[in-house]
């Protein structure tokens, strides 16, 4: 039929999110835009092997839940995707799901550090003048 529209398979860089799965982490990298693969080429830090540890745990576990942490800096990897993290943004714990198209970016990118600011209404006693205007 003609009208039939068929939903766009993932791709990262032309590789299906089951490719990219079974690609080592060096050969990851080598897909990754410059800053990303220089991160990764320097090796993770203490803070992120231990995060790493923890989602290989949990995976092998078949936990369900959000796993939490303050590492902002880690880069999503392949092995991420499906698994929900509760990522810190200086003040709480924001639950992050973690989709395909989040591949290569940060886990802290999607855990916004400021609101938008909503300021109250203007009433009775919000200015100095105010004050003496009588009530009705």
């Amino acid at each position: 039929m003609k009208g039939d529209i068929m939903p766009k398979k993932f791709t990262y860089r032309g590789f299906a999110l089951e490719e990219l799965q079974k690609l080592s982490l060096d050969e990851f990298a080598k897909l990754l835009p410059a800053r990303q693969r220089r991160s990764l080429e320097r090796g993770f830090t203490p803070r992120e092997k231990k995060l790493l540890e923890r989602i290989r745990k949990f995976r092998e576990a078949g936990k369900d839940g959000p796993i939490r942490t303050h590492c902002r800096e880690m880069v999503i990897l392949p092995e991420m995707v499906g698994l929900r993290f509760a990522v810190h943004n200086g003040k709480e714990f924001v639950n992050v799901e973690v989709k395909p198209e989040m591949i290569g970016h940060r886990l802290g990118e999607f855990s916004m550090t400021r609101k938008k600011v909503t300021h109250g209404t203007p009433g009775i006693g919000a200015t100095r003048s105010s004050l003496y205007v009588p009530l009705k």
